[in-house]
């Protein structure tokens, strides 16, 4: 984790946290109607549900605060968060914050839910900003119980490890997601995402209800918003209806101060919508895997592999095989298995067998892979009875007919 000290309007330490890092049956007892599932009903641009009065005491009585931000590149690159930080240095102006931006580009729901221990509950934050919506819609491509898999696996794993921690969810938008709303209709990552606010809740924030409205006022105009990765205005469209959130919740120094001080019980966890959902998402330890001939654990030689890399995967070693037949096993329990991959020009196939069960094939070669090693989280097998299992894993000697070769480049593995 990389420490920056920013000098704002009040004491504020902002860790910017560097973190590594991408068809299941609804049971709930209110499972969401097909009207739900097709996206039939828009939500409110905000919707609160419950409070924040659990992270407001803490401010305001400890005089610190610590924040993590979770997400893809919106919530990685310096958009949106940014103006929250300001917002809760105005409004907490004695307090010391420790800010972890755990945003990572190209990321989804899933990847967020396997990777929320090490990445963010480590850090123990009292507040909770969750952003997902666009990649689940056009990185991840979801379907509306993947969606609910992963933001439940995020929300429901927070809640439990800590029960205190106050959460917001922000639903952004691309070009296809707002005109199913101008349509009236709901995205299906959108959708899903809502139904686990519901049912969990947490407050959410919906930028392509607000977007569409402002546009069809004329206030503003998609090219002024600025894109799936927006602009300042556009993120201060996203900013301030976090800033309603606020208003509505009484969040600030001068409202706890004129309440009475009490102690909050932990937010309440119902059972979950899917009990296979990644609640217990994490990273596999390294003696859980055991190498046969053809992998190793070392860091590529990333200048002479063709694609481009982003540098925060520099100097880690990755596990990684590129000929066919290399085979490897992973011990594990739970309900699902699956891979963190940069998957290159070069992406191959692995093929997998569980509790020596019959072969299966994964393809880690995705439409964003031609140029890029590109960051994603492949779930091999979900919905397992839970429990220990042992997964066979080898390098197919098939590949995807755009892939240039038979790579695997794992940076974790991991289960549910």
């Amino acid at each position: 984790m990389d420490i920056m000290n920013l000098s704002l309007s009040g004491r504020i330490v902002c860790s910017l946290a560097t973190v590594f890092i991408a068809a299941v049956t609804c049971q709930a007892d209110e499972p969401p109607s097909n009207a739900e599932r097709a996206g039939a009903t828009p939500p409110a641009a905000v919707q609160v549900r419950g409070d924040l009065h659990r992270s407001r005491e803490i401010f305001a009585t400890t005089g610190q605060g610590r924040v993590a931000f979770l997400g893809g590149s919106i919530t990685e690159m310096d958009g949106y968060r940014p103006m929250v930080m300001d917002s809760l240095v105005a409004r907490f102006p004695d307090t010391e914050f420790n800010f972890a931006n755990a945003g990572i580009a190209s990321t989804c729901s899933h990847t967020g839910a396997f990777r929320l221990p090490s990445d963010v509950l480590s850090s123990k934050p009292d507040l909770l900003f969750v952003e997902f919506a666009v990649n689940d819609d056009q990185d991840a491509a979801h379907s509306y119980e993947d969606a609910l898999r992963g933001m439940e696996g995020v929300i429901r794993s927070a809640r439990s490890s800590l029960p205190q921690v106050d959460i917001v969810i922000t639903y952004f938008v691309n070009p296809s997601m707002l005109e199913k709303v101008q349509n009236g209709e709901v995205p299906t990552s959108i959708a899903a995402h809502d139904a686990v606010a519901r049912h969990y809740n947490v407050s959410t924030c919906n930028v392509a209800v607000e977007l569409a409205k402002q546009i069809a006022e004329g206030k503003t105009t998609w090219a002024i918003y600025g894109g799936v990765h927006p602009k300042p205005a556009g993120n201060r469209i996203a900013a301030n209806l976090i800033e309603d959130v606020f208003r509505q919740t009484r969040f600030s120094l001068a409202e706890a101060k004129s309440a009475s001080r009490q102690t909050f019980a932990p937010h309440p966890l119902p059972p979950p919508i899917d009990p296979t959902s990644f609640w217990r998402g994490r990273f596999l330890p390294r003696d859980a895997i055991a190498m046969g001939s053809g992998w190793s654990f070392v860091e590529p030689s990333w200048k002479d592999i063709a694609g481009s890399f982003r540098e925060r995967f520099a100097g880690r070693p990755l596990t990684v095989a590129t000929a066919p037949e290399a085979e490897l096993q992973v011990r594990f329990t739970g309900t699902a298995i699956g891979l963190f991959v940069l998957a290159g020009p070069d992406a191959g196939v692995v093929e997998f067998s569980i509790d020596d069960g019959d072969w299966h094939a994964a393809d880690l070669f995705h439409r964003f892979s031609k140029g890029l090693h590109y960051p994603r989280t492949v779930v091999l097998k979900s919905g397992l009875e839970d429990g220990p299992h042992q997964m066979k894993l080898r390098v197919s000697k098939k590949k995807n007919g755009a892939s240039q070769g038979n790579a695997v480049r794992i940076l974790e593995f991991v289960a549910s």
